[in-house]
């Protein structure tokens, strides 16, 4: 499970696990069985994304000593980047961080440069750390408008929903980013989404397993069910192939619950990894897993192969903490330039 995304690596660790899951729906529809759920995805195949959005790397302009997004893009060729992350203000109001506004600041100015200099950006809601818009959102409507105000400060053409910790260890609330996820594509058709969360080396937890369920059950068309393959707690084999096996875990998952082909399953599923040293002491993935994961993404056209982060793609010089680096030896952008030779 990934412990730290969205807060710095030096703070301390979640001590206890999450509780047990909530019990799973059954019966739950699927395009296989439900021919009204099969309408809302008839070619049970991902939404067409732009050339490059399928490898966006998430870059965190609230800390890490983020990089200018134009200088990587120059550095790398990567054309897209997963901006994170939007949390609640307090209440059910979306804002960078939780403080900075979507409008009028940094953050703005710098999807400019991106779009400007020919790119574009997945905005991430959500992350490990700070208040979260799927619990301080007291409905699903209203959730639904709080990320509608993100996707139309942009106008965005994809969506990133990271939902970790609290707000995805409670039914409630995983109910109702799937019944506000679904309101939102149904007004923004076309936008490309992605539900984004943590897993074990064989795939989705049981609480991850019920957050695809209840999307199916819903008839939500998403466009990637996405895994962050580290902080396993132990695993066997290289990072590389714990990644892999995560991956069929999801993939079967989402098979499962949708009642999709193992093709279309694939095109509907993702990976997120973290390059370098993990928050687990003696897990460290390599840039030989991301050439691993690349040939995977490659054979399976998966919907999405981003990672954690940009700004720890670097080695780490005097005085640099995790947050900025990889804790590896590397060259500059070498997981960047694994990732962006991914192409859907």
């Amino acid at each position: 499970m990934r412990k730290t995304i969205g807060v710095r690596l030096t703070a301390p660790l979640l001590a206890a696990t999450l509780g047990p899951a909530a019990l799973l729906l059954a019966p739950v529809a699927s395009a296989a069985t439900d021919p009204a759920f099969a309408a809302a995805d008839p070619a049970a195949t991902a939404v067409a994304a732009a050339p490059g959005m399928a490898a966006a790397p998430y870059e965190y302009l609230g800390w890490g000593n983020p990089q200018k997004p134009t200088d990587v893009m120059k550095a790398t060729g990567v054309k897209w980047f997963t901006l994170a992350f939007i949390l609640s203000d307090g209440g059910c109001n979306p804002k960078w961080d939780g403080s900075r506004p979507l409008t009028g600041g940094s953050d703005e100015a710098a999807i400019k440069s991106i779009r400007a200099a020919g790119g574009d950006v997945v905005v991430s809601v959500g992350g490990w750390s700070g208040n979260k818009l799927g619990e301080k959102c007291s409905s699903a409507s209203a959730l639904a408008g709080a990320y509608q105000k993100v996707i139309d400060a942009y106008k965005l053409k994809a969506f990133d929903i990271d939902i970790e910790d609290t707000e995805f260890g409670n039914a409630t609330v995983r109910q109702r980013v799937v019944d506000a996820l679904k309101i939102v594509k149904t007004k923004n058709p076309g936008l490309v989404t992605y539900i984004t969360m943590g897993t074990t080396p064989t795939g989705p937890d049981a609480t991850g397993k019920d957050l695809i369920k209840r999307g199916a059950a819903a008839g939500l068309a998403n466009d990637g069910w996405v895994v962050m393959p580290f902080d396993f707690g132990g695993h066997s084999g290289t990072m590389g192939q714990a990644s892999v096996g995560a991956l069929e875990g999801l993939k079967a998952a989402v098979k499962s619950a949708y009642g999709y082909s193992d093709d279309a399953a694939y095109r509907h599923i993702g990976v997120s990894s973290m390059n370098g040293k993990t928050d687990e002491a003696g897990e460290t993935v390599t840039t030989a897993d991301f050439r691993t994961l690349l040939g995977y993404a490659q054979q399976h056209h998966i919907a999405r192969y981003a990672f954690w982060s940009v700004n720890r793609d670097r080695a780490c010089g005097s005085g640099t903490d995790a947050d900025a680096c990889s804790g590896v030896a590397q060259s500059p952008y070498e997981f960047t330039k694994i990732v962006v030779q991914y192409q859907g």
